[in-house]
């Protein structure tokens, strides 16, 4: 006997048993039984067809047939939150508007300007907010050439995985020495 028989032998054993369970299931549920409303109003005294009956001269408003079964869509309300969606959405809104949050890293060296910014930017995404300003500052005061902190922020919001489009408000804000970054 190899193994193929015994698979045959042991399907042939499994086939017989699924036979025999199909067999000795019955439904044990008598046919046309009252529910549980129905016996309850027997057990108060009312007869079957006494209960179809009342459940015969049972009228419902079609409106309010359809209304249950359908139910009401407030088409108003999906209207506006596809509006907010798409308004969030909108790159031209979301440069307008304003910065909901804002961080100054003037007097900062390079390192702890960008520990504070990741802390920061993590902050806000994790809050949910779409646009922060960073004060950067003009380099005034840089003992180099160039501002320190300026270039810093550029690459940081370059290599940042959280943050997209940036750019410099106008001269009320800070101008070149703030940036504004919409957040992914």
């Amino acid at each position: 006997m190899d193994f193929g028989d015994i698979l045959n032998q042991w399907a042939d054993q499994q086939k017989s048993e699924n036979q025999k369970k199909k067999q000795s299931q019955v439904s044990h549920k008598k046919a046309n039984a009252p529910t549980k409303e129905e016996k309850a109003a027997m057990a108060q005294g009312y007869t079957a067809e006494q209960i179809m009956e009342q459940d015969a001269q049972k009228s419902i408003n079609p409106m309010e047939l359809w209304l249950r079964r359908y139910g009401t869509v407030d088409k108003d309300k999906i209207a506006d939150q596809y509006a907010e969606e798409n308004k969030m959405q909108s790159c031209e809104y979301l440069r307008t508007m304003r910065a909901e949050a804002r961080i100054d890293l003037h007097g900062l060296t390079r390192d702890e300007a960008w520990g504070r910014l990741d802390g920061f930017v993590l902050d806000c995404k994790r809050r949910g907010l779409k646009k922060i300003l960073i004060v950067h500052g003009k380099g005034n005061h840089s003992h180099g050439s160039d501002p320190v902190l300026g270039a810093m922020v550029r690459t940081y919001i370059e290599r940042s995985e959280h943050l997209g489009t940036s750019g410099h408000p106008d001269h009320t804000q800070g101008g070149t020495g703030a940036t504004w970054v919409i957040l992914k």
